[in-house]
């Protein structure tokens, strides 16, 4: 394939009609959409931010309009029966104002009187849920076809209000009655698509329309939105030339909903325009909420390589309740790397999705306990540097200058900066953040190992400790007395033994011994 073969790169467009008059790049969700049809009625779905929701739910606006020319060539095509064409009432709250209290409302009336008058039906009432239902009747009754309705980001009047808990509480509790209208007129409805980043619990937010079918962990539709590796292969062949496949697998692949892993549409399409390897996705706006959370929740680094969670735990989220491990997963920053029945329950096993998310959100976590991202990235390089020429004091050197740089309020502040996990995550988010081969807790026949690390042909394995004082090399003791190099000897690489003690009074590192194993 040449130059020739190439298509546009949809970057930032969510338009059906502008992707396929407009030649760009498209992967055929078609046959998913025919599924759905055959197999259910009312359907909710959570991705994270830029997966292609929104595009999603335009492809379905345009083939239940009929808009026949567009799917041309897409599997769909000749399943459909293009002669009846169905109303369809689309709310997208993408964009507003949803701290601000009473916004939700006018925003929703606004939507539902632009659809009114584009149907030629004036609107008979001034509150939101009877409104809503109103329209769709009227629309079923003069169009003939029951009506199609699509919600795009359902949930962002009340993430965008988190700050403001009672704004947040307020659009909930309005949206939960406006969704419950969809229920009530079951029998004016011929398809229902929800989709949003958050799967509010159904005690909070659905209790009015309990008859929504979650696909958000279904396996069948795992690939509804992102692109697989076949898709890569096939669709994205022309763009491929020139870029490592497996570098962009590594980078980019592996978010998962119990079927086939999938890659970010947004980091996919930057890459092929840029032809360099970047956090794009998240740089788009990852949230200063998230990582205040994290820190003010004592959850360290270490401890989001390997989280476990019931589906119960991945499916609360509320203003006053939001699960650390429902808050990584639903926003994209974790994902699914394995299945744990137990019992009658199922436990999911949680980590980094790909290298992008592993480096750039440990990155962004140091930067926010510094304060300095300029000093963090300069502190970065340099621990990139020392290592590639295995300068151990001057790694030592480092490290102490990067703690003594924590402000002293944030250790007072936070009740985790007395522990060894703290101390452990902080040097695991140092080398994630600069792209390093990590492995935590790396199991051995008499214990686990806090932190492995493989880089330039070399392993360098970490003990950390937390002491009241200089311990005469209790973390050296403990990495040598269980053998923890055994299992790397066979590589043939170098093994290198670092035992780091911290002080809780100091708060900084204040031993820091090496050896060859």
């Amino acid at each position: 394939m040449g130059i020739s073969d190439r298509c546009k790169l949809p970057i930032g467009i969510q338009t059906f009609r502008e992707i396929r008059e407009e030649n760009c790049y498209y992967v055929d969700k078609t046959a998913l959409i025919q599924r759905l049809m055959d197999e259910g009625k009312h359907y909710f779905l959570s991705r994270p931010r830029r997966f292609g929701k929104s595009l999603f739910l335009d492809t379905l606006k345009e083939l239940f309009e009929g808009n026949e020319p567009l799917f041309e060539g897409l599997y769909i095509h000749d399943q459909w029966d293009w002669s009846v064409r169905y109303p369809v009432v689309r709310l997208s709250f993408g964009s507003g104002n949803y701290k601000e209290p009473g916004y939700l409302h006018a925003n929703v009336m606004t939507q539902l009187h632009t659809i009114a008058e584009e149907a030629d039906i004036a609107p008979r009432y001034d509150t939101a849920p009877e409104c809503f239902g109103d329209l769709i009747r009227v629309l079923h009754r003069e169009v003939g076809q029951r009506v199609v309705v699509l919600v795009d980001e359902y949930d962002k009047p009340i993430l965008d209000a988190l700050e403001v808990p009672e704004v947040a509480r307020a659009n909930r509790d309005f949206l939960r009655g406006l969704y419950a209208t969809i229920k009530d007129i079951d029998a004016h409805i011929k398809f229902t698509l929800l989709t949003g980043v958050s799967k509010f619990s159904k005690v909070s937010l659905f209790s009015g329309l309990n008859n929504l079918k979650d696909i958000t962990l279904d396996a069948r539709y795992s690939a509804i939105c992102g692109y697989t590796d076949a898709d890569l292969n096939t669709v994205f062949a022309p763009e491929l030339p020139g870029l490592d496949r497996d570098e962009i697998r590594h980078w980019y692949n592996g978010y998962s909903w119990l079927g086939e892993e999938v890659y970010n549409p947004f980091d996919i399409l930057l890459l092929f325009d840029s032809r360099r390897f970047g956090a794009w996705w998240f740089e788009t706006g990852t949230p200063t909420f998230l990582i205040e959370t994290l820190l003010s929740r004592g959850v360290g680094t270490l401890d989001l390589d390997n989280i476990l969670g019931s589906d119960e735990l991945l499916s609360t989220f509320d203003v006053d309740h939001i699960a650390t491990e429902a808050l990584l997963f639903q926003t994209g920053y974790l994902t699914i790397i394995q299945t744990e029945p137990r019992g009658s329950r199922t436990y999911y096993r949680l980590s980094y999705p790909n290298q992008e998310v592993r480096q750039s959100l440990n990155e962004s976590l140091l930067n926010h306990l510094t304060g300095s991202p300029a000093q963090q990235a300069e502190h970065s390089a340099r621990l990139y540097d020392l290592l590639l020429v295995n300068d151990f004091a001057g790694l030592e050197s480092l490290f102490k200058a990067f703690f003594a740089s924590i402000p002293y309020q944030w250790h007072t502040n936070n009740e985790i900066a007395n522990y060894e996990g703290y101390y452990a995550s902080v040097f695991y988010s140092y080398f994630a953040s600069v792209g390093f081969d990590i492995v935590v807790e790396d199991s051995s026949s008499d214990g686990r190992l806090d932190m492995a690390v493989r880089f330039n042909d070399n392993v360098y394995l970490f003990e950390f400790k937390v002491v009241e004082q200089a311990s005469e090399g209790a973390a050296m003791a403990q990495l040598q007395e269980k053998g923890y190099a055994d299992k790397y000897r066979d590589s043939g690489e170098p093994v290198h033994l670092i035992g780091v003690e911290f002080s809780r009074e100091t708060r900084n590192l204040i031993a820091f011994e090496t050896t060859l194993a």
